[in-house]
């Protein structure tokens, strides 16, 4: 009964030692991913082992999956140039930055400025970094290795535990200098001004309704 025992725990130990790199890196690529639109990192996670083959690709494939990664990495650039607010009906409006704004601003956004949604250097800065990531996480993937590159394979494992952490600090660095305020599409909503600025509104034309009770 020991001999089982001890022949039972081994191969656990070897598991765990095996997974902790690939464990590691997936934290770090998780902390980036975070950056991108979330319907764009599923639909690529989804499509990519299906356009790959899951690694084994033939020459439709390769091509399948390159109008695959450039159409995300397209999307997850063009997302930084998007932005939302909350307009009088209470409801959420996405729109495209301009220079003079928001586009496009319908009629619910008479009370709200949409001039400070105008577009911004800071915003080219974010869509570089988004391709960057998109970049990583796209070119490192397993199936994307394993179709394109298959001699990298030895060369990825490093990869995946070193570029992570390095562009994390780097990107967490230049976001500490630009500071990314939009709620593009793709990105989760928060409370912004113009929710603030919509709720003040509707308080202030339900507050006629309410007759003065001290008099």
């Amino acid at each position: 009964m020991n001999k089982i025992n001890e022949n039972e725990t081994v191969p656990s130990q070897t598991l765990n030692i095996e997974t902790t790199p690939t464990i590691s890196s997936a934290g770090g690529i998780g902390s980036l991913i975070k950056l991108l639109p979330t319907g764009t990192i599923f639909l690529f996670q989804f499509l990519n082992p299906v356009l790959t083959n899951s690694g084994q690709c033939k020459t439709s494939n390769k091509y399948l999956t390159s109008i695959l990664l450039l159409t995300c990495g397209f999307n997850c650039f063009f997302s930084t140039f998007t932005d939302s607010y909350t307009g009088t009906d209470k409801k959420r409006h996405y729109g495209v930055v301009t220079t003079k704004g928001l586009w496009p601003s319908p009629e619910s956004t008479s009370l709200v400025d949409l001039s400070k949604y105008r577009l911004r250097g800071s915003d080219f800065v974010h869509a570089s970094l988004s391709l960057l990531i998109f970049a990583l996480l796209g070119l490192l993937d397993t199936n994307t290795v394993h179709c394109f590159y298959p001699s990298f394979q030895s060369t990825q494992q490093r990869l995946l535990q070193v570029l992570p952490p390095v562009i994390g600090v780097f990107v967490g660095w230049i976001f500490v200098i630009f500071p990314q305020h939009r709620h593009g599409i793709g990105y989760p909503v928060t409370t912004d001004d113009s929710h603030e600025s919509s709720r003040i509104s509707n308080n202030t034309q339900e507050s006629p309704q309410n007759p003065t009770h001290n008099v």
